[in-house]
């Protein structure tokens, strides 16, 4: 969801589709109301229903969505290609590239980017055409979309049978050690924007975790994510007290102020996969971008 919010007890009471026209005014009453039906919206995690009274401490969340008749216009915005054929597109995503619209970006994504590039992207995919997995908007790396029906749905399914072996590389503080980092994901008992490792609910997580460098304070990491919840690696080495050097959520102010840091430096390095139509093993790498390459060579090196 793109966004959470908690209800207050002059708010209770209310319509939900009232309240959320009330709160953002930028938007319809009727456009609430599509995303309610499109299941967008859930209170306390549950599908909400239009005519849903609200109560105190109600955790509201919002996907926000383009409707039907929203039409999303091509942008000429440069791509990284680091792999392409007929049904598929993986690039190097940049620092700051939102990957699908949503509030507060409805140009500029990834997907504006992908319509220019690809003109034969499936009919009717005005959220996300093609795309078939995300990235954080300050995390690099390989970004893998389709560009056929067919092969979004293979990709899709893939991803979802986890059978697409996702390899990450990170700076973070201190020196997590190799080992397995598991324990359950889910919303912060507190601050409820965040993510937290929860005793009770939350949803099963699992990382790998490989040393490639250590010069205290930092170390360069390699992490598998055997599973795709949200944050969950930034959540999870913050979890062991090593946080991702940069992260402005679950980082360590100071630290990333002393490296003058502003975004977690995180890197998705590597997708291993077979094609979802031919069948071939597919290696699709990322380089690192240049603010993870200079901390390294500074602080970072064999």
């Amino acid at each position: 969801m793109d966004e959470t919010l908690i209800i207050s007890e002059l708010e209770a009471g209310m319509r939900l589709d009232k309240w959320l026209a009330s709160h953002y005014q930028d938007y319809s009453r009727q456009y609430f109301q599509y995303l309610i039906e499109k299941k967008l919206v859930l209170v306390n995690g549950l599908i909400a229903k239009k005519a849903y009274r609200l109560e105190i401490g109600d955790e509201i969340e919002i996907e926000f969505a383009l409707t039907p008749e929203i039409t999303l216009e091509p942008e000429n915005i440069p791509l990284d290609i680091l792999y392409e054929d007929d049904a598929l597109l993986a690039i190097n995503k940049p620092v700051d590239m939102v990957v699908h619209p949503a509030a507060g970006n409805w140009s500029g994504t990834f997907v504006h980017a992908l319509l220019y590039h690809c003109n034969h992207l499936p009919k009717g995919e005005t959220l996300r055409p093609g795309i078939v997995h995300r990235l954080d908007k300050q995390t690099t790396g390989v970004l893998l979309a389709a560009k056929t029906e067919r092969a979004q749905s293979k990709l899709v399914e893939s991803f979802a049978a986890r059978r697409i072996e996702k390899t990450y590389l990170a700076v973070c503080v201190g020196n997590p050690k190799e080992r397995v980092i598991e324990g359950n994901i889910g919303r912060h008992p507190v601050h409820r924007k965040k993510m937290a490792v929860i005793k009770e609910g939350g949803k099963p997580a699992r990382t790998l975790c490989k040393i490639l460098r250590f010069s205290s304070p930092l170390s360069l990491v390699e992490l598998g994510a055997e599973t795709g919840r949200t944050h969950q690696l930034r959540v999870h080495l913050q979890s062991i007290g090593t946080p991702i050097l940069g992260d402005p959520v679950y980082g360590t102010p100071s630290l990333n102020k002393k490296y003058g840091v502003e975004r977690q430096l995180l890197h998705a390095h590597r997708l291993v996969f077979d094609h979802p139509i031919t069948g071939a093993h597919l290696v699709i790498e990322a380089p690192l971008p240049e603010d993870m390459t200079s901390i390294i060579e500074k602080f970072l090196k064999p």
